[in-house]
């Protein structure tokens, strides 16, 4: 059923009895439904958690401005420390987008968060696939920013040329999306004292292991598991065994 938090600004859904010590955050054009089967896992390990719709998705209202994934973790800082202060340090369980944030929560709130559980994130821009955006789109946005190309010149080749999830994003959402590709998390890593398991599909293409493996060479607490058969989608995938890594960092073992 779905509930409201942090005064109805957030929406999503919760599992298990008792308070939530596992928060769980989705990826770009996701919801909170990818994250129901493990959160039936937790509760089934005595463990209450909550996922929710991150703004602009879902039953969420996009945030008022575009803003990264450090701005998204200052929007839901509140929802985090009030968590904590219920019931102790929480996990935080973040796919794709929603592990974005998760490693600016955990970066930013040290006393909050107890563990990371991290999947199928871009993490390190720079490990990242080579992009495919075609050499006439490349000419067209030089163009513009010369002067030389109008703005609906441009918003047209950025509907053809443009990523999927950029045609279909709009309003503030496209513009967030716009911010985030240009991000990268290496401060974040490298700050983060909290244990970080690095829960990888060994068939991800979205997000390369290698992406991971950057990101394990920068985060003093990172381990990695790659799951031989698994692709991207890992809370769909493989929820028992996020929700097993998420139990284990609660409990203080890996």
């Amino acid at each position: 059923m779905l509930q409201a938090f942090l005064d109805g600004a957030v929406f999503g859904a919760s599992s298990g009895d008792g308070l939530p010590r596992v928060v769980c955050l989705h990826g770009w054009r996701r919801t909170h439904d990818d994250f129901a089967a493990v959160g039936a896992a937790l509760a089934s390990d005595d463990v209450a958690s909550l996922y929710i719709d991150l703004p602009g998705f879902g039953a969420t209202p996009p945030p008022a401005e575009p803003m990264g994934a450090r701005g998204y973790a200052t929007q839901l800082r509140p929802l985090v420390a009030a968590a904590a202060a219920a019931a102790g340090p929480i996990v935080l369980v973040g796919h794709s987008f929603g592990g974005r944030v998760a490693i600016c929560l955990a970066a930013t709130s040290p006393a909050s968060v107890a563990g990371v559980v991290l999947a199928g994130v871009p993490l390190v821009r720079s490990a990242m696939p080579t992009s495919q955006v075609s050499q006439r789109y490349r000419a067209i946005r030089r163009l513009a920013r010369l002067g030389l190309v109008s703005p609906a010149r441009l918003e047209a080749a950025r509907k053809r040329y443009g990523s999927a999830d950029y045609r279909a994003a709009s309003g503030v959402v496209r513009d967030v999306l716009v911010t985030v590709v240009q991000e990268s998390y290496e401060p974040e890593l490298a700050a983060t004292s909290c244990p970080i398991d690095l829960v990888w599909g060994a068939d991800d293409t979205t997000v390369p292991v290698r992406v991971a493996e950057a990101a394990r060479s920068i985060a003093p607490t990172a381990t990695l598991s790659v799951l031989v058969g698994v692709g991207h989608l890992v809370p769909v995938e493989a929820p028992g065994e996020l929700a097993d890594r998420a139990a284990a960092l609660l409990r203080g073992r890996r």
